[in-house]
C-alpha cells in the first residue's frame, strides 16, 4: 500500500522524561504498511508525500496507543456473582462464576478497551477447567476474537503446579475440610489442573499455530505460591532461550509475603535474585508488597513491573511503591487486571487514578508521578513487557502505528487555561467519549465508535442471549461449593499474618526491610 498521512492539531510522538512529552504542533504522521515512514511538522510532511492522502483531526490529539499490560477476563468477577472481597477470599468465590464463551467474552472486554484507546492488551489467561483440547481450544478462541476485532494481544496461559486454591498444598486443605465439601473441592480442583509439560506443550503449539501479525505468545509463571523452583527456572530458560517475556504475580498481597517468608527464608524477590529469574525478561504484576531492598533488587536486575492501581484497591491489597520504584527507574506498566475501579476497562480513567493515588504528603513535585510519565506507563513502559517491546510505545520511525485520537477541544469545554501544558489538560480532563479513532498498524479499527470489523450489538446481544439460559446443574453447585467452602477459606487465612511488621505494606513499614 502506499504511503497515507495523519494530522493532528497535537502529536505526541512519546514521553523524553517525567517531565517532557514529545509533542509537535500541526504535526503528522506518514504510515505504510502498518508502521511509522516519518514523523514531523505537517507542512514538511506533506512536502514530501504530496500525492498521499491526508486524514486530519483538526482539533484532536495524537498520542501513541495505550498498552493494558495486565488482563485477564471479558464478564468481570462482579458480574458474575463475586464481589470485591479480599484476594484470597475472592478466589472462592470465583468458584460460582459461569461458564462463559471465551470469543464472545474477550469481545466484551475489547469494546471497552478500544473504546478507551487501549491498542495492546497482555491477555494473561486464568484457570479453566476441563481436558488439554478444551484449554487449548478456549485460547485459541481468545486469539481469534483479538485477530478479529484488530486489536494487539500478547498472551500467555499461566502456568500454576500447586496450592491451588488456599496458599498451602491442595490435597492436604481438601483434606482438612469437612468431607461434604473436601471431596468436591478436590475433584474440581484435578478439573483445572494441567501438568507443567501440558503448560509447555500449550505455549508451543499455540506460538506454532499462531501466524496472525497482531497476536503473539510469551510466557507466565502464575504466581511464586502457584510454580515450583525448578517450573519457574525451566520457564525463564525457556523464555531466554526463544526470546519472549514472561508477566509474574508477586507479592500482590500481605499473605503472599509471608507466604514466601515461609516458603523461602526470605523475601520473594530476593528469592527469585537467587535463583536467577530477575531480569529484563520479566514483568511483576502487582509487586506490592516489596522491601526497600526489594526495590533496589528489582532496579539493579532491570525486571519490570506492571502497576495494578485499581484492582490494588478493590481487592484491599495495598499500594503499591510506584515513587519510590520510578526513582530508580524501574520500568512500569499499567494494567486494568479484571476491571478498572468504575468496572470497566478505561485507561483514561486508571491513568487519573494512578496520577493521583500516589501524590504523597509534601511540597517537592518530583516526589509523586506527573502526567508525562503515568503517559509513559500506558505506553512505552507497558510496551516493554509485551511481545511487541520494542515494536509499539511510541511514534517513531519503524514502529508500528499504533495510536489514539483525542477531541482536545470537546474533552476541554468550555475552557481551559493555556498556563496548563497540553497534555496535563488532555489527561486529566479527557474521558472515553472523547476517544475519536484508534489505529492499529494504520489500521482505523474504531472510529466515532462504531467498530470496524466486529458489530458490538450483535456480539452483545448474543453473550446476552447465552447467559440468559438457567445455570446448569454444574454451575449451580459450584455455586453452592463456593458458599460452602467460602468461611473455611477465611478460617485458613485468620492467623496467617504472624505480627503487625507482616501485615504492613512498603509505604507504612518504619523499617522498610
Amino acid at each position: 500500500m502506499g504511503v497515507a498521512l495523519v494530522r493532528a492539531k497535537w502529536l505526541v510522538t512519546g514521553i523524553q522524561d517525567r517531565d517532557t512529552p514529545q509533542v509537535i504542533g500541526d504535526g503528522a504522521v506518514a504510515h505504510q504498511d502498518g508502521k511509522v515512514v516519518a514523523v514531523g511538522e505537517y507542512e514538511e510532511i506533506r512536502q514530501r508525500y504530496l500525492e498521499a492522502p491526508v486524514t486530519h483531526h483538526g482539533r484532536h490529539a495524537l498520542l501513541p496507543g495505550f498498552v493494558n499490560s495486565h488482563h485477564h477476563v471479558g464478564l468481570t468477577p462482579l458480574q458474575l456473582g463475586s464481589p470485591d472481597y479480599a484476594l484470597e477470599l475472592w478466589f472462592a468465590s470465583r468458584l460460582s462464576a459461569r461458564d462463559v464463551d471465551s470469543y464472545l467474552d474477550t469481545l466484551y472486554s475489547a469494546f471497552e478497551m478500544i473504546a478507551s484507546g487501549i491498542t495492546t492488551v497482555q491477555h494473561i489467561h486464568g484457570w479453566l477447567r476441563g481436558s488439554y483440547e478444551q484449554v487449548h481450544g478456549a485460547a485459541s478462541a481468545v486469539l481469534k476474537a483479538y485477530q478479529g476485532i484488530g486489536m494487539r494481544a500478547s498472551y500467555c496461559y499461566a502456568v500454576r503446579e500447586q496450592n491451588r486454591f488456599v496458599y498451602e498444598d491442595d490435597a492436604r486443605f481438601c483434606a482438612a475440610l469437612p468431607t461434604e465439601i473436601g471431596e468436591p473441592l478436590l475433584e474440581n480442583l484435578r478439573q483445572a489442573t494441567m501438568s507443567f509439560d501440558q503448560h509447555v506443550q500449550l505455549y508451543r503449539q499455540l506460538r506454532a499455530e499462531n501466524q496472525h501479525p497482531l497476536t503473539r505468545v510469551q510466557l507466565a509463571p502464575a504466581n511464586l505460591h502457584w510454580i515450583t523452583d525448578d517450573g519457574l527456572m525451566r520457564l525463564v530458560t525457556l523464555a531466554q532461550a526463544d526470546n519472549v517475556p514472561m508477566h509474574m504475580h508477586l507479592l500482590e498481597t500481605a499473605y503472599q509475603k509471608e507466604y514466601a517468608r515461609r516458603r523461602t527464608g526470605t523475601t520473594a524477590v530476593r528469592h527469585l535474585e537467587d535463583l536467577g529469574a530477575l531480569g529484563p525478561w520479566l514483568t511483576l504484576g502487582h509487586a506490592v508488597w516489596l522491601t526497600a531492598e526489594d526495590v533496589e533488587r528489582v532496579a539493579h536486575s532491570g525486571t519490570c513491573v506492571c502497576h495494578n492501581c485499581s484492582s490494588n484497591f478493590r481487592l484491599r491489597s495495598g499500594v503499591a511503591p510506584i515513587n519510590d520504584l520510578s526513582r530508580r527507574g524501574v520500568t512500569i506498566g499499567l494494567g486494568l487486571d479484571e476491571a478498572g475501579i468504575n468496572e470497566d476497562r478505561d485507561m483514561l480513567q486508571e491513568m487519573k487514578l494512578a496520577l493521583r493515588v500516589h501524590r504523597v504528603p509534601g511540597m517537592d513535585e518530583r516526589e509523586v508521578p506527573s502526567v508525562p510519565q503515568v503517559v509513559q506507563m500506558a505506553t512505552e513502559h507497558g510496551a516493554r513487557t509485551t511481545a511487541f517491546r520494542g515494536e509499539i510505545g511510541r511514534l517513531d520511525v519503524g514502529l508500528n502505528f499504533d495510536a489514539v485520537v483525542i477531541d482536545y477541544e470537546r474533552a476541554t469545554y468550555p475552557y481551559q487555561d493555556e498556563d496548563v501544558t497540553m497534555l496535563d489538560a488532555l489527561i486529566q480532563r479527557a474521558q472515553q467519549k472523547h476517544v475519536e479513532t484508534v489505529y492499529v498498524g494504520g489500521d482505523p479499527i474504531y472510529s466515532n465508535g462504531v467498530f470496524k470489523y466486529i458489530d458490538r450489538d450483535k456480539a452483545l446481544a448474543d453473550l446476552a442471549a447465552q447467559l440468559a439460559r438457567p445455570k446448569t446443574a454444574e454451575e449451580q453447585a459450584r455455586r453452592r461449593l463456593s458458599k460452602a467452602v467460602f468461611p473455611h477459606v477465611k478460617a485458613f487465612y485468620d492467623d496467617y499474618l504472624g505480627t503487625e511488621q507482616a501485615r504492613q505494606p512498603f509505604y507504612l513499614a518504619s523499617s522498610r526491610s
